[in-house]
């Protein structure tokens, strides 16, 4: 089934708010101005701007090396620690440009989570420990019970807990790699943030792991706003209400995931989706 014919027939979880006569606007959680981003004199990203519904599933496409792990990294302020990262532009959330000088990176993090391409779960640590680590960081917590609370509801939340819950002391390490990674999203979700970045999290997964998380990924988007890399075009087609092509550092198009692989408007969305390169 190609992949028009997966949005056709409703594969795609086109969202609601792009909706239909007389329904409000979207909510935008985070906008993004005119961003760029540089490692030294090379530049990464060129001048993006972008708004992020809330509640939703925001993919981003395009061919290796254009930009789109970048560009989420400066989501969070995690560019910034890169050799040589800089940024102009703005990244307004909640209306609060997250670059002004009084702002505290570490708390921008906190709000902002970030789920990496391939799973990090510590392997000194417990499972119970893995999920704990950033609420114990972020003294999120007052009480040892409060604590077990959070990982059970993290956990569960992240749909590992029933696979889990009677080998919490077990080293995560012990975990496949599809448990591993949802371990590291229960990790995020520890903290309570509100944007959970996912940097190609299914990219090292086998298909029975990559469904649930995907899956996992619908779920959570009640509680949370969520923007993936993906280079899985049907996976984007599958999960994303909206989606962005991005090439050489720029923002091609981005609209409703319908719009984008339906009727695209660019002719280098146009081949990109249709495999004529990348």
């Amino acid at each position: 089934m190609t992949i028009s014919e997966q949005i056709a027939n409703g594969a795609a979880n086109f969202t609601q708010m792009q909706g239909s006569v007389g329904r409000s606007q979207p909510e935008y959680i985070l906008q993004v101005q005119k961003l760029s981003a540089w490692y030294g004199n090379t530049m990464a990203i060129n001048s993006i701007s972008m708004d992020i519904c809330s509640h939703a599933i925001t993919a981003l496409i395009g061919p290796s090396g254009c930009g789109k792990s970048t560009f989420i990294r400066c989501m969070n302020r995690m560019h910034e620690v890169s050799d040589g990262g800089r940024t102009e532009g703005k990244v307004l959330f909640d209306g609060k440009n997250i670059y002004d000088r009084e702002v505290d990176p570490v708390t921008v993090r906190r709000r902002i989570g970030m789920v990496f391409q391939k799973p990090t779960a510590f392997p000194t640590m417990s499972i119970f420990d893995n999920v704990a680590s950033g609420i114990s960081l972020t003294r999120l917590w007052s009480r040892r019970s409060e604590l077990k609370e959070l990982v059970e509801r993290s956990l569960k939340k992240a749909a590992l807990w029933e696979e889990v819950k009677d080998s919490l002391n077990k080293s995560g390490a012990s975990l496949s790699g599809g448990q591993q990674q949802r371990l590291c999203i229960a990790r995020a979700i520890a903290v309570e943030p509100e944007i959970i970045l996912m940097d190609e999290p299914c990219s090292a997964l086998d298909p029975i792991s990559t469904l649930k998380i995907e899956e996992l990924m619908l779920e959570i988007k009640r509680d949370y706003t969520v923007v993936i890399v993906t280079h899985n075009m049907q996976q984007a087609a599958r999960v994303s209400d909206h989606t962005g092509f991005m090439l050489l550092g720029e923002l091609i198009e981005y609209a409703s995931t319908r719009e984008v692989f339906t009727v695209p408007k660019d002719k280098r969305t146009e081949d990109y989706i249709t495999g004529r390169f990348g």
